[in-house]
């Protein structure tokens, strides 16, 4: 591989360079008048009413894994952030920090990705900034994105909204993503079909709102920390206690293998396409049935409730019949998650 196949300082200078990068490969890809003018900043226009914003950064190790890349987890990521307030993401801004000698193959492999994402996502990426620093300053690609979206008139999800009686609602199998991370980052040689469940979760989100217009109240992804670290800060911010049932968590069967042989609950490892969702008692099952009719929701369940007693405090009904306390997790379980 020459040179000319991989990024330099000069891709990130503001010149020639930097000019042919961004018109031949970002603007190519992801496309749209407002990307393609180039100016510094995009003109949007927007719906009138209630907008939601969200940013985050990616800097997940290793950055192709089985089910996605960086690219893909962080247009999923800020998609996602979004959805949780009920939002319909609109616009993405995406930086990216470039390590000199990254291959120009394999950032064309994220690039095209992320566009798929979005198609995917319903999103368009509006516009972008690339810094390039030198060789052992950081490590192959981070990526930053921003979303903007809007809120319907009479959508109220936040996680402060929780009352007991809600019925919680994991929309899939726990610790997918960790688990392959995890997998994929120690060279562990454990049998199973590992894959990451990153995915948009947005139209997911709107189906789950049509079938119960107000009886959404919470909705969060648990990523860091997992399920069991969501809940948790649901219950604080809700001033509610939270009753799970082990018995009722998907987990699939390899991710449980890999979690009992390395010590690991797969309460505490990361999705990233999954939601956590607190409805209202009488919506529970309506919205249940609509989210088992969307391919992301498919192995939905009914986890637990939200109760009045022990509030701040989740607790786990386990298989066999005992209680513990599901504390957030201390520490980082496995770090450059995503």
């Amino acid at each position: 591989m020459t040179m000319a196949d991989r990024i330099t300082l000069a891709h990130g200078s503001g010149g020639r360079a930097s000019h042919r990068l961004t018109r031949d490969l970002f603007v190519a890809c992801f496309g749209g008048d407002i990307l393609a003018s180039l100016e510094d900043c995009a003109l949007l226009t927007l719906e009138s009413g209630r907008i939601v914003v969200s940013t985050d950064s990616f800097v997940v190790e290793p950055i192709f894994f089985p089910g996605g890349d960086i690219g893909s987890l962080a247009v999923h990521g800020t998609v996602n952030d979004l959805a949780m307030r009920g939002g319909r993401p609109l616009y993405l801004t995406v930086g990216m920090i470039i390590e000199e000698g990254f291959a120009i193959r394999e950032l064309e492999i994220i690039v095209r990705s992320m566009k798929a994402s979005c198609d995917r996502a319903g999103v368009a990426i509006v516009a972008g900034d690339t810094k390039v620093v030198p060789r052992g300053k950081a490590d192959r690609i981070f990526i930053n994105t921003t979303g903007i979206g809007v809120v319907a008139e009479g959508v109220d999800i936040a996680g402060g909204n929780g009352r007991p009686g809600d019925r919680i609602i994991l929309s899939g199998t726990m610790a997918d993503h960790g688990a392959t991370i995890l997998c994929q980052r120690e060279g562990l040689a454990i049998s199973g079909a590992f894959q990451s469940d990153s995915a948009p979760l947005n139209l997911l989100v709107a189906r789950m709102l049509k079938a119960a217009p107000g009886g959404v109240r919470v909705l969060r992804d648990p990523t860091r920390g997992g399920v069991g670290t969501t809940l948790n800060e649901l219950a604080l911010a809700s001033g509610v206690g939270v009753r799970i049932r082990e018995l009722d968590l998907p987990v699939r069967d390899d991710v449980r293998g890999a979690c009992e042989l390395l010590g690991i609950d797969p309460l505490y490892l990361a999705n990233e396409g999954k939601l956590l969702a607190f409805v209202a008692p009488e919506h529970g099952e309506a919205v249940l049935a609509a989210m088992r009719d969307d391919p992301l929701g498919r192995e939905a369940r009914i986890i637990g409730e939200a109760v009045a007693d022990h509030a701040g405090l989740v607790v786990l009904e386990t298989a066999v019949g005992g209680n513990r306390v599901v504390d957030m997790l201390h520490g980082e379980a496995l770090p450059r998650i995503c």
